[in-house]
């Protein structure tokens, strides 16, 4: 399988959430990645997963279909997904799939993390 073109760092940030940056591409590819990067994310306490998109190049209906899993896997540790820094195009993806009704859409991270 070829390796994923994506990186995800994981931030610690008050309130009971934690912010993944997302750098390069969301493919079908990145599920390793993507998963790993919502385990480190994910803790005791941990109520919200912020994505952060600002750094995102390139993302198709297989990166789509991740977010969807690590969404799912979010709402069963009862975590709220909230995202910024989407591009108006993947702004428009996600409203035209609704992932924009289980992922509340931000225009920064001090917005995302006040709704928290």
């Amino acid at each position: 399988m070829p390796e994923a073109a994506t990186s995800f760092e994981v931030r610690e940030v008050s309130g009971g959430a934690r912010v993944i940056d997302i750098k390069g591409d969301i493919t079908a590819q990145s599920e390793d990645v993507l998963m790993d990067a919502h385990n480190r994310a994910s803790g005791e306490g941990v109520k919200a997963i912020v994505l952060n998109f600002s750094g995102l190049d390139y993302m198709n209906s297989g990166g789509i279909g991740q977010l969807v899993t690590m969404l799912v896997r979010a709402q069963r540790q009862h975590q709220s997904v909230l995202a910024y820094g989407l591009s108006d195009h993947y702004r428009e993806i996600f409203e035209l799939t609704r992932l924009d009704d289980a992922v509340g859409i931000h225009s920064s991270e001090d917005d995302a993390l006040a709704a928290v």
